[in-house]
């Protein structure tokens, strides 16, 4: 008998959560490990010294530390809804690039020492490009989500959270509705239960739609 993948995760990091997600439609169940970031455990650095999340280990396949890369293995196994037909890349590199960093230096200005306003603006910038590609259809890459979606909208999630009343007040129409829809679907309440940090020793908790059902 297969032994389940092991995922080291965490509940509210916008990578992990992509991760979920795909493991999710796939169908995948796993065992499902969170970690406490600021106490990680040496199993995670053992095996992954970069010591970040999400971190899949599969029976079948090679040790996965980068989300997108977890997407693509898990749905690479059974995609039901073909989100692999949204792999964008270029988009995803966007969203991963300059996005993402704007994204840090706004939220986390103190750590990064630098002016937040400027880094809103240039995010905001990006925001009103993926607005304008929202409007034809309502999602990045057509009518019904895909693998752009999925990885895209866990950290707009995270950039509108940071300052909801302005963000909320942003004309923006084609992304509020998105970003709203992606936050209320059945699959993203899924993947967003909590559970105390994982340590050694524990009972393996087993995570994913059987386990739902």
């Amino acid at each position: 008998m297969t032994h389940p993948p092991i995922l080291y995760s965490f509940r509210r990091c916008p990578y992990a959560m992509r991760a979920r997600l795909a493991l999710w439609i796939a169908g995948i169940d796993m065992i499902l490990r969170e970690v406490k970031l600021a106490d990680k455990p040496p199993a995670l650095l053992e095996i992954s010294p970069k010591g970040t999340v999400p971190v899949l280990i599969s029976a079948d396949g090679p040790l996965l530390d980068e989300s997108i890369d977890i997407m693509r293995w898990a749905l690479g196994r059974n995609d039901p809804e073909g989100w692999l037909e949204g792999d964008d890349r270029e988009l995803l590199e966007l969203i991963d690039g300059p996005f993402k960093h704007h994204l840090d230096r706004y939220k986390y200005s103190t750590r990064y020492d630098t002016e937040p306003l400027e880094h809103r603006a240039a995010a905001l910038k990006i925001l009103r490009e993926l607005d304008a590609r929202l409007e034809p259809h309502g999602q990045l890459c057509g009518e019904t989500r895909t693998l752009a979606d999925m990885a895209s909208f866990t950290f707009i999630r995270q950039f509108a959270n940071h300052d909801r009343a302005w963000f909320d007040a942003l004309d923006l129409p084609h992304l509020h509705t998105w970003l709203d829809g992606h936050l209320k679907s059945d699959i993203f309440k899924a993947i967003m239960p909590k559970f105390a940090p994982w340590k050694a020793g524990d009972e393996p908790l087993r995570f994913g739609p059987a386990q739902a059902a």
